[in-house]
């Protein structure tokens, strides 16, 4: 008899990608830039820095509002943006339309779904526990995980092996250039969505495939998989 082949992985970024997170994320950075005396930059560039975690969104926003701190001053800040928005890390942040029906139906599939975003983990951690997500994804990798992070290839296979999964049977989903080049490295097919943060636009990012909504994510999963 034929062994089955092991349950695939289905690895999802967070931000951008999962949940729309872009509106407490730029409000934490919006008192950021208050506190520095710095004029609040437009929501159409500051939604781009999005994707690379907390740390490069805050030295991004700076950066573009022409503010320059040293390194101890830029920590202190960094650790203000941390506490606010921990404390307001689901205000307005809501799942994409479409993502929780398609979760559900992966997993009535028998596919096992994961985090791997750049994220901290416990920032993750409690965005999904206060969107009730949190009980949906095997392992939340987040950019504190593991040694590395994306778009490192470690990053996604230690996601893929803390779900006991492999490689081969593997998928990443996410919504940015980093997404892709992390799912290259790993030699894993990647899926990109639209709805994220990124400057270029989505279907030219070089995925195995895009999709315009989650309702077309069930069936792109299994062709990818089909491919082996």
């Amino acid at each position: 008899m034929t062994a089955s082949p092991p349950p695939a992985v289905i690895a999802f970024d967070l931000d951008g990608t999962l949940v729309d997170t872009a509106p407490d994320l730029l409000d934490t950075l919006d008192t950021v830039l208050d506190e520095v005396g710095a004029a609040r930059l437009p929501r159409e560039e500051t939604r781009k820095m999005i994707g690379a975690g907390a740390r490069a969104l805050v030295n991004r926003g700076l950066t573009a509002a022409g503010i320059a701190v040293a390194p101890p001053e830029f920590d202190k800040l960094y650790e203000r943006f941390l506490e606010h928005y921990a404390a307001h890390i689901a205000d307005s942040s809501r799942p994409f339309p479409g993502l929780l029906a398609a979760l559900d139906e992966l997993s009535a599939r028998g596919h096992v779904l994961a985090v791997c975003t750049n994220k901290l983990e416990y920032l993750s951690r409690r965005l999904l526990d206060r969107l009730e997500l949190s009980d949906r994804f095997a392992v939340i990798a987040g950019a504190d995980t593991f040694a590395v992070h994306k778009p490192d290839a470690g990053h996604l296979l230690g996601t893929i092996e803390r779900a006991g999964g492999l490689p081969g049977r593997a998928i990443m989903v996410g919504d940015s250039m980093t997404d892709v080049l992390t799912a290259k490295n790993a030699r894993v097919p990647s899926i990109v969505v639209p709805f994220g943060y990124t400057e270029i636009p989505a279907e030219e990012l070089g995925g195995d495939a895009f999709i315009d909504h989650f309702d077309r994510l069930v069936d792109t999963v299994e062709h990818l998989l089909s491919r082996g």
